[in-house]
């Protein structure tokens, strides 16, 4: 992991096109697109291919390397010690032919795959991300594109595959497999002086980890800018990787650090040691944090995070529609730690204790209500999971704002059977159980609800959209055609028709948008250059100054059932091109406006 603390929230909305290319040729992917392409093959926030991710909510990151080998210390020449774990080699300042001589005695022996599975099975984590190559350039697999691999430069049995033996464990526990892929190198000298001849070779690492491991997910790293060595990774070179493992496997689940975290770049956004203070807009997320202080081993790091802490982060990130990616570091032997064991089995006792569980999995944010001060609130359907992390006392109400008017048609603690009086007070609701907390952790009430604005669904085809061959939106039409919804990733090279050229051109749409639920709605563009939305008349949202791949929103009120006009105005002048309108409501979690709720004029 990076030690960058602080790295802007960035994310993404959608992916690239299956485009066949040569491996390790990023300039093959660029000559497959061009005019008329259109990456977005798929919404995140809905699609079947990113449901598994959605659903599970909780996973394990693993941070280990030939850096676990130094356990977190380094003795310098001069007998004093330097400590660190997965940067020990560039912030303890140790000479590489020192570095590579230690990981010649790297010796694994005791890592065994099924306990690391059956660690996470126990959490309750439903995927599992292991490092496959940090910055060191190190490959935890037989790669064939170099020696500076555990088979090769070890004393591990070359005989042993550790990425294989989880990924059949994994299967085998239905635990899904993601693999962490490092694009900076401070090990192989064409990262710096041939950069090309690099890429080529990560194209090729990355080509076998696909082929013979089958990841459900790529989770990048090293994107941002940096030096020693020099980073040039550009969001043009982020555009040919991503489209390139599209093409090996359409149905990879890819973080935001495949290019450079932003918006528009891969699957999901990485906050990382943090959670947003509410869902995050235009993207899916993921935290990613660590169990003690450290990413990879550090034999002195004892300040391990409590079982009600790390139950607690867990119900926030899931409560704010986002996925909690828990980091573990095996020792130098490939043993898990034990206190890290321990903390793991105390979050799957509290999730798979009286069905708690069901506040998080397949659970997001409420919308229907504020979050609270005595704990989280999340949703399934129509069912609310109120974890409270701060009892009341028996007989003690909790109070739960309301954003919008619903019914409570039933109300419980989960393993109690102790009423819960429901009564509307001031602006929501006073929930009163009547017994004590069931859980030092968090008690979790469910609550049954009934929305009061039944969803309206409609029977749209679409937008009507007019294409310019101009950044002006002047004279006629180029084309005209009903477009299913505003979900384009042009890029550099793509645009809306082959007719149209990449840059300088700009599109219309006009039609009608119909709600479904009576209620606010929050109307969120991802746009790359300028972008304009009108409702019943109404600008929402106005961004004319030309800009990179940015969320820009606005808010209003609407009628379910009832159809109001729409127009979008996009530009797009040079370099890359955007556009994507969603929309959330209480009753609606954030997505691409769909197809079925447009209609054409």
């Amino acid at each position: 992991m990076t030690h960058l603390r602080s790295l802007a929230l960035s994310g993404v909305l959608l992916a690239a096109t299956c485009l066949a290319v040569t491996p390790g040729t990023a300039s093959a992917a660029a000559a497959a697109s061009g005019p008329g392409t259109n990456y977005a093959f798929d919404d995140p926030f809905t699609s079947a291919r990113t449901a598994w991710w959605r659903d599970a909510r909780f996973g394990m990151f693993i941070h280990f390397g030939d850096y676990s080998n130094w356990e977190g210390e380094y003795t310098r020449p001069d007998g004093t010690v330097c400590r660190d774990a997965e940067w020990i080699k560039r912030n303890c300042n140790i000479p590489m032919a020192e570095y590579e001589q230690k990981a010649a005695t790297f010796n694994p022996k005791d890592f065994d795959a099924k306990a690391v599975v059956a660690a996470a099975k126990s959490a309750g984590m439903r995927y599992i991300v292991i490092t496959s190559k940090h910055h060191d350039g190190y490959a935890m697999w037989p790669t064939k594109q170099n020696t500076w691999n555990l088979r090769d430069h070890s004393s591990f049995d070359k005989n042993r595959d550790i990425l294989a033996e989880l990924k059949k464990a994994a299967d085998a526990a239905g635990i899904k497999l993601g693999l962490y892929y490092s694009i900076w190198d401070w090990h192989d000298p064409d990262f710096a002086s041939d950069f090309p001849k690099y890429k080529q070779r990560m194209y090729a690492q990355l080509k076998e980890l696909v082929d013979n491991y089958h990841p459900a997910l790529l989770w990048f790293d090293g994107d941002w800018n940096t030096d020693n060595p020099t980073n040039n990774w550009s969001p043009r070179d982020g555009e040919d990787l991503e489209s390139y493992l599209r093409g090996l496997d359409r149905n990879l689940v890819i973080n935001n650090r495949v290019g450079k975290r932003r918006v528009t770049d891969g699957d999901y956004g990485t906050p990382e040691q943090e959670i947003p203070a509410a869902p995050v807009d235009g993207q899916l997320w993921e935290s990613c944090m660590t169990i003690n202080d450290h990413w990879g081993y550090a034999r002195y790091d004892d300040n391990w995070k409590s079982g009600p802490t790390l139950v607690h982060n867990l119900l926030t990130t899931s409560s704010r529609s986002g996925n909690y990616l828990l980091n573990i570091g095996p020792d130098s032997l490939g043993r898990v730690p034990a206190e890290a064991a321990q903390r793991l089995k105390a979050i799957g006792d509290w999730s798979g204790t009286a069905g708690q569980g069901a506040a998080i999995y397949r659970a997001g944010y409420p919308g229907v209500v504020t979050e609270p001060g005595w704990g989280t609130v999340s949703r399934s359907g129509n069912d609310l999971y109120a974890s409270v992390s701060q009892w009341p006392g028996a007989g003690k109400p909790l109070h739960l704002t309301a954003t919008v008017p619903f019914t409570v048609t039933g109300a419980a603690v989960l393993g109690s059977g102790q009423q819960v009086t429901v009564t509307k007070a001031g602006d929501g609701y006073d929930i009163t159980p009547s017994g004590n907390a069931t859980n030092p952790s968090a008690t979790v009430i469910k609550l049954s609800i009934a929305p009061q604005s039944p969803a309206a669904p409609g029977s749209g085809t679409g937008l009507k959209a007019e294409i310019f061959d101009n950044d002006q939106l002047s004279g006629t039409p180029k084309i005209t055609r009903t477009d299913p919804s505003i979900n384009y990733t042009w890029r550099f090279l793509g645009s809306p028709a082959p007719s149209i050229p990449s840059d300088h051109f700009g599109t219309r749409w006009t039609g009608w948008i119909q709600p479904r639920h009576s209620e606010t709605y929050q109307v969120t563009t991802v746009s790359d250059d300028t972008v304009q939305v009108w409702i019943d008349g109404k600008l929402i949202v106005s961004d004319t100054t030309p800009h990179g791949p940015q969320v820009d929103k606005g808010s209003i009120t609407l009628q379910a059932g009832r159809k109001y006009s729409i127009r979008v105005e996009h530009t797009e002048q040079t370099g890359e091109a955007y556009m994507k309108l969603l929309w959330s409501s209480p009753n609606t979690p954030q997505q691409i406006v769909p197809t079925q709720q447009l209609y054409t004029p």
